[in-house]
């Protein structure tokens, strides 16, 4: 495969939490091309469609460990275990909906489990970058025009929203009283820092309430594929986009740990928005068939209509930019739905991140 973090990864004890998960799956695929030796833990995988079964990752990795980021004594004995030099933290509760119906499990995991995983590192002489994975939602959204920049206000209508704009505070006090920059190398030696990123989106994706695999799913059954929220606006983008960041963010943290151990955007160009409707659209042109039906509900649990990142300072300061548009991105992710019952899933996955790699 291609390298391009220059072979910063190869032989990098790296633990990946929520590697059962769709973001996590392949962020464990690359670090495992790219030469690193890859820990996962994290709960079973929600189907056995799912592109952590399909493409076997978890036989590949040096370690697949099923655990709860709930219990923390657990996860300081995991990281004594391990010793792992970088964490990547993204196991959580990622469903608006659901955390509707499970609110106090939403918080549970996605704020004490980065909290616990955070005085896992702690404790852990070895660590030494922590990217927490968080969400765009994390935002007080306003469902304004302006894009939501780093330093907006946290929030959350949804249990799930403020969950993510909790554990971003949960986050920014550890850094500011664990992982202060200004005690780097005195008291510690840890960088830590926070990522967000919008709608993702590819393949091997089944979760519940999401407009991809609801249209995968209603597309191999022949049904038409049921449309909530037609002309909600969201900051779609292919899996792999932010997974480059976290990748790069993580190798200039090591090489310089008090310059980038913040928050950061990982979002498309403002210019390349679409609707859940052309979206939607866009997977019937990539599968050459298909019916759209409008099932929204106006007493339905709310969701927001309209959220966009601004990702000027990934830009400027990491020298990260997006490489598809939302066309391309919706593209890339109907080729993996075309092709997993066919071919082997891990094949096309580093197929997939070669050509997103070589992607002008």
């Amino acid at each position: 495969m291609i390298d391009a973090f220059n072979n910063f990864y190869r032989g990098k004890r790296i633990l990946v939490t929520g590697h059962t998960g769709f973001k996590g799956s392949w962020l464990s695929i690359w670090l495992h091309e790219l030469g690193a030796e890859v820990f996962g833990v994290a709960l079973d995988p929600y189907s056995d469609k799912d592109n952590f079964v399909l493409s076997g990752i978890g036989n590949k990795i040096e370690a697949d460990i099923r655990a709860d980021v709930c219990d923390g004594d657990k996860m300081k004995e995991l990281f004594a275990s391990v010793r792992p030099e970088i964490v990547f933290h993204l196991a959580a509760q990622p469903l608006v909906r659901l955390s509707y119906e499970i609110p106090v499990e939403t918080y549970r995991t996605n704020v004490m489990g980065t909290i616990n995983i955070m005085e896992a590192i702690r404790a852990t002489d070895s660590v030494r970058v922590g990217v927490m994975i968080t969400t765009d939602k994390c935002y007080d959204n306003k469902e304004q025009l302006r894009a939501y920049k780093e330093n907006d206000p946290f929030g959350g209508y949804d249990p799930y929203s403020s969950s993510k704009g909790a554990c971003e505070i949960a986050i920014q006090s550890w850094r500011r009283s664990f992982f202060n920059p200004d005690d780097y190398g005195k008291k510690h030696n840890v960088s830590l820092a926070s990522v967000r990123a919008g709608n993702v989106i590819g393949g091997g994706d089944w979760a519940k309430d999401r407009i991809i695999p609801d249209c995968v799913r209603s597309l191999e059954v022949g049904q038409p594929i049921g449309i909530r929220n037609p002309k909600a606006v969201r900051p779609w983008e292919h899996v792999l986009e932010p997974l480059s960041g976290y990748l790069l963010l993580a190798q200039k943290m090591w090489l310089s740990p008090t310059e980038y151990c913040e928050g950061w955007n990982f979002g498309p160009d403002q210019d390349s928005t679409l609707t859940v409707l052309e979206v939607a659209n866009a997977m019937i042109k990539s599968f050459g068939y298909g019916e759209l039906k409008d099932v929204s509900d106006p007493n339905a649990l709310h969701e927001a209509k309209l959220l966009m990142l601004d990702i000027t300072k990934a830009k400027t300061r990491l020298g990260w930019r997006p490489r598809l548009n939302a066309i391309q991105a919706v593209g890339l992710t109907a080729d993996w739905y075309l092709r997993y019952r066919n071919e082997d899933v891990y094949g096309v996955c580093i197929d997939e991140i070669e050509r997103f790699i070589q992607w002008k």
